[in-house]
């Protein structure tokens, strides 16, 4: 059964993106959406997944969004104001959750602060109340090297959070990790994407049954076929799934319903395809 839910005000939105690199087309016309999803007496935040087969340009469509590189042609517009992305404006937690080895906890999410244009004082207020809403109040004097790997994940991502608005695009964040943690870790992101109404998390990734676990929107990237069957230069969108929709938003257990089953076999049928 689907969320009763409303959407709000757009707080992304990829318009006609294309970006060749060395003349071959990496991306063609890119169109994508994100909105304020509104339940009632809830917060709640937007998950994001991004799937597609390996060489199909996520890796380049993560940092156009992240503002990191710029398209061809085509633009980037984020938050309610719908301003053009700048460097710094969305967060970016790459795979291996890279921190300066040589700073503490405290440490890093204060650099973090000061390079986003924050006083000392302002900095300090902001990366205590990460540390306690991530649960790492305790934590603040260790070293990186200290950490477990889901602690080192919540300390990038509080980083992150630091220097940028309320959007976080993350790579890989699945990879090499066995079932139960990639539970852990989808609990993790839906506890930070629902923590603020305006938090926006995309999650690229090759885990098709993670994606479906953490996200309310799926986003299928490939290339379109010619009318020989054979692929046309330049991956864009192929599908949108709407998982709310289906049912499969907002709750645990889902991986044994069968609209999961179904749409996640679709999905793999598709990237054969894309």
């Amino acid at each position: 059964m689907s969320d009763v839910y409303t959407v709000g005000a757009t707080l992304l939105k990829v318009s006609g993106v294309n970006l060749a690199l060395g003349g071959r087309p990496i991306l063609r016309d890119v169109n994508l959406e994100i909105k304020d999803i509104q339940r009632a007496g809830q917060t709640t935040g937007q998950v994001v997944g991004l799937l597609g087969p390996s060489g199909m340009g996520k890796t380049q469509l993560f940092r156009i969004i992240a503002g990191l590189n710029a398209p061809d042609s085509g633009t980037v517009l984020v938050g309610e104001a719908q301003q053009p992305v700048e460097r710094g404006r969305v967060g970016v937690v790459a795979q291996h959750y890279p921190l300066f080895n040589h700073r503490t906890v405290m440490g890093n999410l204060l650099v973090a602060g000061r390079r986003a244009g924050l006083s000392s004082d302002a900095s300090e207020q902001k990366a205590r109340g990460l540390l306690k809403g991530f649960g790492m109040e305790e934590h603040g004097k260790k070293w990186p090297a200290q950490l477990s790997g889901g602690q080192r994940q919540r300390i990038a991502i509080a980083q992150q959070f630091m220097c940028s608005d309320n959007f976080l695009l993350m790579d890989e964040p699945f990879s090499g990790l066995d079932p139960l943690a990639i539970d852990r870790v989808a609990d993790f992101i839906n506890g930070v994407a629902h923590s603020h109404e305006l938090n926006t998390i995309i999650v690229v990734t090759h885990d098709i049954t993670a994606a479906m676990e953490v996200s309310d929107t799926i986003w299928l990237m490939g290339r379109d076929r010619d009318e020989k069957g054979e692929p046309i230069p330049g991956a864009r969108i192929q599908a949108t799934y709407n998982l709310i929709d289906c049912g499969l938003a907002f709750r645990k257990g889902i991986t044994a319903d069968p609209e999961f089953l179904r749409i996640s076999n679709e999905i793999r049928k598709r990237f054969e395809t894309l």
